[in-house]
């Protein structure tokens, strides 16, 4: 089984997704920004990943429309994706939803999501806890996705993550490591001072995402089950 993967940004990488969706039988093929393949359209799961662009920055870059071509190409047929940050703003405008920017500002930083009762219900979801700690890292977000079900939002944001049909968007980085996201800290560092952040008090946040890292890998696993049972 193939689970292809839009990658954005070089260290933007699958994380704890990677190792769950190997160990429900995937083979991950990797495509970077302009590599998009039409034969995306037929694999067995198609995951987005994130970046610093906009779903409406499709002029500065035109990789962002071949993107939303297969995704709505897939949504059609009901093939699953996997939408992560961009990759679920992406999944949400092809669905139908409008993507912005968002009025109630930047969101960085560990902190929980909290999940709705219909999340709470689902197949995927059920037998977390209310809120869940995470990685966030956006500025975008978007309208409620035409046919879909609300699964979490913050206090900031109330798109936070949704189901439509076999798919799944996640605005929130599940699949982050606190290691990873140090990086992620380091890199961004005179961004995030820019935007009126602290990255060392972000710094700081990080023992709580280590802390979540086991169910959020139970998470992802249950969710890399879900698609590999879609496959069969």
């Amino acid at each position: 089984m193939r689970a292809v993967v839009y990658q954005h940004e070089e260290h933007e990488g699958v994380g704890l997704l990677g190792p769950a969706l190997a160990k429900a039988g995937f083979t991950l093929v990797n495509r970077f920004r302009t590599t998009v393949r039409r034969e995306d359209v037929d694999a067995e799961l198609l995951v987005v990943m994130g970046g610093p662009m906009g779903v409406y920055e499709a002029d500065q870059h035109p990789f962002l429309r071949e993107e939303l071509a297969i995704l709505r190409e897939r949504l059609a047929n009901e093939r699953p994706c996997l939408g992560i940050c961009l990759g679920a703003q992406l999944l949400a405008d092809a669905a139908g939803a409008e993507v912005f920017a968002g009025k109630n500002g930047f969101e960085v930083g560990v902190g929980p999501v909290r999940w709705t009762a219909d999340g709470l219900k689902d197949s995927i979801i059920a037998g977390v806890r209310p809120r869940t700690v995470v990685a966030h890292w956006h500025g975008d977000t978007y309208k409620a996705v035409p046919g879909a079900t609300l699964l979490a939002s913050t206090d900031r944001y109330v798109q936070q993550a949704f189901r439509l049909g076999a798919s799944f968007g996640f605005q929130f980085h599940l699949e982050l490591t606190a290691k990873e996201m140090g990086r992620w800290l380091e890199l961004g560092a005179e961004d995030l001072r820019q935007r009126g952040k602290d990255p060392e008090e972000l710094k700081s946040q990080l023992p709580k995402l280590e802390s979540a890292e086991k169910e959020n890998t139970e998470l992802l696993q249950r969710l890399a089950e879900h698609f590999a049972e879609q496959v069969r």
